[in-house]
């Protein structure tokens, strides 16, 4: 439909519906055609000649939901505009990946990009259009339980990933109306939520202009560039004002300086909760600050429909601002191709993809992709097939395993620990317990005894999904104290410990690695946990995760990342003592893992690193990469650059570049990468980005405390 026939709608648009249209409600408004008046419709004082001038639908679970909502809804609507769909698809639909955090340990592109495009084919078999992610905040806080939606704490990671999200969910070309198995992608929270103070959830957020739009912007950036069609507010506040109801950020921020042309939604009884935040007095007050500020739709709240009426007659907004906002959403819907088929082709399409053998491969992929290998003393790792095997500990044959916004996952579906071992392992030795916060004298004993007979003993230990996620602030990220103390009595009796962690955040793990000889990081893998995990631990495949997130050495260190700026008196390697030097009297600055950290199953070093010495446009390094061992192993190369004198105070180093690598046993290989001048911008105090010419020192291995080859001068 071009442009004009929207326009054309629009004109026949009554008042009541256009309002309705910029509105979004769950299923359970919506009655099963009887005429009758819902429990929430009641709740909100919504007549049924409301209901239907909605404009959008959350939370539908079937495609028979839709098609029954969007049928009955056509059949009652003057103009026979469709409704639009959406939902939290945040790490798959029915068949459940790895959290985003995991997946950003993956340092891929091109497995994000894979988990988005199956995602998308598995939720249009339900009739679902729109999804909530790709969930782009930078986090820096563990305390914060929302950092499994993030990727983690590098603004180019984010940005590169948050980028592959898009393109995964909406198609390279971005053509929803032609492509039915992709959905609309919808980035947030917008913005700094990541910064809440303290870690905690729905809290303040306060930083300057400058670390906000060099930390903060850029994911959204690369998400608008990559043809995200809708933004949705953050729940805190920003300089002292609801991102809700921030016109700064919504307007000059988001739509000038980022450029978004697309829909702005709010979170969920987000303009609703401007009341709450004490700068609206009433719903109606609220419902002109939100459409003021540039946010188009209202999600879970009645302030617009039953109040932007009464603001135009008041002038207190525009028919103009409100005419935009619609076109907004009537947007949307054109660009899905919905008012050609309302229902987007579900009727005809059937469920080939949920439950298919391809899918489930592709979520064993990502599980094998995204575990990070902590430690490997002696080269406890990978099993060999001679060794006895013990699985004992909360999440040995556990299927809490999917993590939160796994609303449609089914746990009974999931791959445990235990199962997935048992294929690989003929001879495995299995106690598990219930997933509580101590065990019972029997279970304890039970699990020394399997502990005492086998050679090797897996411990898996971690967080429940209902411990991260939304509103699961931790002032302590750390496991119960009785697994700990498990762990402990294990050890006394077998060394040979091998701890598998199931969580959602950087966990205080200092106690856990001293008991631990091999350590890895599976965060809530989905699905194919099972599987994918045990590929590893028998060697199948090497592991090749990196921490997306720093892992802290202490509570008292958080919020803690590698690209801190030097400050003044920085503490150096040289310190001899004496003060006066920003330090801690209690404990070090550094971290247990630093972000980027990852083992593999080789041994890989760098040779022949070759840096001109000077930039003009571009800078070719050329350098050699050795296996050293004789399986093959895939590494992500990491790329670091200081800038050593700039316009405003920098980082100690920045990760600039990703280079996937894959190397047979004992064998060597070239790589050649190139930066370029868009690789070495910063914001200046102007707030715009750009290279400054001097000197920088080139950073190369695999994690963020890699050693520097040399430096270069930028002309």
């Amino acid at each position: 439909m071009e442009r004009k026939e929207l326009e054309n709608i629009l004109t026949r648009m009554t008042l009541e519906e256009k309002i309705g249209q910029l509105v979004q409600l769950t299923p359970d408004f919506f009655s099963k055609g009887t005429g009758e008046i819902t429990g929430p419709m009641a709740d909100l004082g919504l007549s049924e000649e409301e209901l239907y001038t909605i404009g959008s639908v959350l939370g539908t679970h079937t495609k028979e939901e839709v098609i029954r909502i969007q049928k009955n809804y056509l059949k009652k609507s003057r103009l026979k505009i469709p409704l639009v769909f959406m939902a939290d698809v945040i790490h798959g639909y029915e068949t459940i990946f790895p959290i985003p955090l995991a997946l950003g340990a993956s340092f891929s592109e091109e497995l994000v990009k894979k988990v988005a495009d199956y995602s998308a084919k598995e939720t249009t078999e339900a009739g679902v259009h729109v999804t909530f992610s790709p969930m782009v905040d930078l986090v820096r806080d563990p305390r914060w339980g929302r950092v499994l939606e993030s990727t983690g704490e590098d603004s180019y990671l984010n940005t590169i990933l948050g980028s592959a999200f898009v393109k995964g969910y909406q198609g390279e070309n971005g053509n929803l109306s032609q492509n039915k198995d992709k959905i609309a992608a919808c980035l947030k929270h917008f913005a700094a939520y990541g910064a809440a103070e303290g870690g905690r959830d729905y809290n303040t957020v306060d930083m300057s202009d400058l670390n906000l739009y060099e930390n903060y912007l850029p994911s959204f950036a690369g998400g608008i560039a990559a043809g995200a069609k809708l933004v949705m507010t953050s729940f805190n506040v920003f300089k002292g004002i609801p991102s809700t109801a921030n016109q700064w950020l919504l307007k000059k921020v988001l739509r000038e300086d980022l450029d978004f042309k697309g829909l702005v939604i709010s979170d969920w009884g987000a303009v609703r909760e401007l009341v709450t935040h004490g700068v609206a007095e009433d719903l109606k007050e609220a419902a002109i600050l939100g459409l003021n500020a540039g946010c188009d739709m209202d999600m879970m709240s009645n302030a617009y429909l039953k109040n932007l009426k009464e603001a135009l007659k008041e002038n207190a907004v525009t028919k103009e601002q409100i005419n935009a906002a619609v076109l907004k959403v009537l947007e949307l819907k054109n660009d899905l191709g919905l008012f050609e088929d309302p229902y987007r082709g579900v009727l005809e399409k059937e469920n080939t993809i949920t439950a298919s053998e391809k899918i489930r491969q592709v979520a064993r992929e990502a599980v094998r992709k995204s575990c990070v290998l902590l430690k490997n003393e002696e080269n406890i790792l990978p099993l060999q097939p001679q060794q006895k095997i013990a699985l004992v500990g909360p999440f040995a044959e556990s299927n809490d395993l999917l993590g939160a916004w796994s609303w449609i996952g089914k746990k009974e579906e999931v791959v445990t620990l235990k199962e997935g071992l048992e294929k690989v392992c003929p001879s495995l030795r299995t106690v598990g317990t219930k997933e509580r916060a101590c065990f019972t004298k029997d279970e304890l004993e039970n699990m020394l005894e399997a502990a005492k007979n086998n050679d090797v003993v897996i411990v898996a230990l971690g967080e429940s999904s209902a411990e991260s996620g939304e509103a699961t602030s931790k002032g302590q990220p750390i496991l119960p104290s009785s697994q700990v103390e498990l762990l402990r009595e294990l050890q006394a009796v077998n060394p040979n410990i091998v701890t598998i962690l199931f969580n959602g955040r950087p966990l205080i793990l200092e106690d856990v690695a001293q008991l631990s000889k091999g350590l890895l990081e599976a965060f809530f893998p989905g699905s194919e946990g099972g599987n994918g995990i045990s590929d590893l631990l028998v060697g199948k495949y090497s592991p090749e995760g990196k921490l997306p997130m720093t892992y802290p050495l202490t509570i008292g260190q958080i919020p803690l990342h590698y690209d801190e700026l030097t400050t003044g008196r920085p503490l150096t390697e040289n310190y001899q003592g004496g003060g006066y030097v920003s330090f801690y009297l209690d404990q070090p600055n550094t971290p247990l893992y630093p972000f980027g950290y990852g083992l593999t199953y080789g041994n890989l070093t760098i040779k022949e690193v070759k840096i001109p010495k000077i930039m003009k446009e571009n800078l070719d390094v050329t350098l050699t990469l050795e296996n050293h061992s004789f399986k093959e192993v895939s590494e992500t190369l990491q790329v670091y650059v200081k800038d050593h004198v700039g316009k405003v105070a920098l980082p100690k180093r920045k990760l600039r570049k990703i280079l996937k690598v894959t190397l047979e046993g004992n064998s060597a290989k070239e790589v050649v990468f190139s930066l370029t001048k868009e690789d070495l911008v910063y914001v200046h105090p102007d707030l715009k980005k750009y290279s400054d010419p001097g000197e920088f020192t080139l950073y190369l291995g695999f994690n963020s405390t890699c050693p520097s080859y040399g430096s270069f001068t930028l002309e």
